[in-house]
């Protein structure tokens, strides 16, 4: 049986902390974990089953089912809820034992395994972008990766702490909504070179029967490198602001300030006036600039940080000044702990790229956010992860999802958005402002975001 370290150790009290409002202490007694509550020597909850799994590099771990309400306890979502790494439970599954309470199934590692995604490390079965895909991850495959099983869980250890410590007041979580737009294309031909005009030209002819491209084109290619036009179908910039603002929330906005590869990467330079002068809109209405390093970087810590420094030295240089400094991987591309530790050293905020491109859900189990552990170095970190729970194309598009625009479309996002709100967690929804080009999509993207 492996064990915690002592920093992973104090990372779960920081998890518990963040969720409680209350510092505890986790040891070991004899091959059982102990939580205690600071300050109290007596009264203690202990999990004597704990699962090697949670240690290891797997998807193919087994899983089942507890009935939580048939014991006696209370889950969120009124459903069974899944207990990866075992087969069955024993019953009951938690039990009283003179004043101590002893859970049997091991919610800690559970946390680990989950939040570090410790299920990722050093997989090779990776798509065409090198990412670890949602079908083959042990919750698409048990069918739990459309719940936040790890504030399911956390909530029945909430209900245990308690019953063992009655006169603790815990922490009251509240539902929020975190709205993101990665600017791959800030303007759908103003940095467009001449070769690749006409193909756009052709394109928006032939697949949206906009035949007007042709009169609009050339206008929005002169303006180009200078402004973005108005008549721009990807300048949705004002548009997302201004529903933000309508529903008191704040758009950040992630730039590619980089190019490392000339099929995947923007076609703009974050120096550019027509940009330079977005920064100054975004920060003015009062939203957020973010990093969105370029499509090779998730694999080369130096160039993450380079191109970290270029946004930050081009906002200094337009009087631009954040409290906290986050954003996502170009493509969501990832590998735990590499990419994890160069943001780490990058020294940004926060990041959010840890949600899948080929389907929603809770790819690390949770709708909260929380603060990083290298699960190699066994080192806590100083940036926090921000999960994702949906970007719009993994929904709609025909090779994710494939549930196109509208109603089941809608519904599924939704019902992931009331997911989050019954655990009183974060929705964290991605949009592209280069995906709002129809009447239709701006009409989903409001109906997402009304309470």
């Amino acid at each position: 049986m492996m064990c915690f370290t002592s920093r992973a150790l104090d990372w779960l009290c920081l998890i518990l902390q963040e969720r409680f409002g209350h510092k505890f202490i986790l040891s070991y007694q004899n091959k059982a974990l102990k939580l205690s509550l600071a300050g109290q020597t007596q009264n203690y909850i202990l999990f004597p089953r704990l699962i090697a799994s949670f240690f290891q590099s797997r998807s193919d771990i087994p899983c089942c089912l507890w009935d939580a309400k048939r014991e006696g306890w209370h889950n969120v979502l009124g459903l069974p809820i899944p207990a990866p790494g075992v087969s069955g439970l024993q019953n009951p599954l938690i039990r009283d034992h003179s004043g101590n309470i002893e859970i049997y199934y091991d919610i800690l590692g559970l946390v680990y395994w989950m939040l570090n995604r410790v299920e990722e490390i050093g997989r090779t079965h990776l798509d065409s972008h090198g990412r670890f895909p949602a079908i083959n991850c042990h919750a698409y495959k048990n069918n739990y990766l459309e719940r936040p099983i790890i504030d399911e869980w956390l909530y029945i250890l909430s209900q245990v702490i308690k019953r063992i410590w009655p006169q603790l007041e815990l922490k009251k979580q509240q539902f929020s909504i975190k709205v993101s737009h990665d600017v791959d294309r800030p303007s759908r031909y103003g940095f467009a070179s001449l070769k690749k005009l006409p193909r756009l030209i052709a394109g928006d002819m032939i697949k949206r029967n906009d035949f007007m491209s042709i009169i609009k084109s050339p206008i929005i290619y002169l303006s180009g490198k200078n402004k973005l036009h108005p008549m721009d179908i990807f300048n949705t910039f004002d548009w997302i602001m201004d529903v933000s603002e309508k529903h008191n929330l704040k758009s950040a906005f992630y730039f590619i300030c980089g190019h490392t590869d000339p099929v995947y990467d923007a076609d703009y330079k974050p120096e550019d006036t027509a940009i330079r002068k977005l920064l100054r809109q975004i920060h003015a209405r009062g939203h957020e600039i973010g990093l969105h390093p370029s499509y090779n970087t998730y694999l080369q810590p130096q160039l993450i940080a380079q191109e970290f420094n270029r946004l930050r030295n081009l906002c200094d240089e337009e009087g631009i000044q954040q409290a906290e400094w986050g954003g996502r991987m170009h493509y969501l591309r990832w590998q735990q702990p590499i990419t994890l530790q160069a943001w780490n050293d990058a020294k940004l905020s926060y990041d959010s790229t840890l949600g899948y491109a080929d389907r929603a859900g809770f790819r690390c189990g949770t709708c909260y956010e929380y603060p990083a552990f290298n699960p190699i170095t066994k080192r806590i970190l100083d940036i926090r992860i921000r999960p994702l729970i949906v970007m719009e194309c993994s929904v709609i598009s025909i090779a994710n999802m494939g549930l196109k625009i509208g109603t089941e479309s809608t519904d599924k996002i939704l019902q992931l958005k009331e997911n989050c709100r019954s655990v009183g967690g974060c929705f964290t929804l991605l949009w592209h402002n280069s995906e709002f080009e129809s009447v239709s999509k701006k009409a989903m993207y409001q109906r997402i975001l009304k309470d």
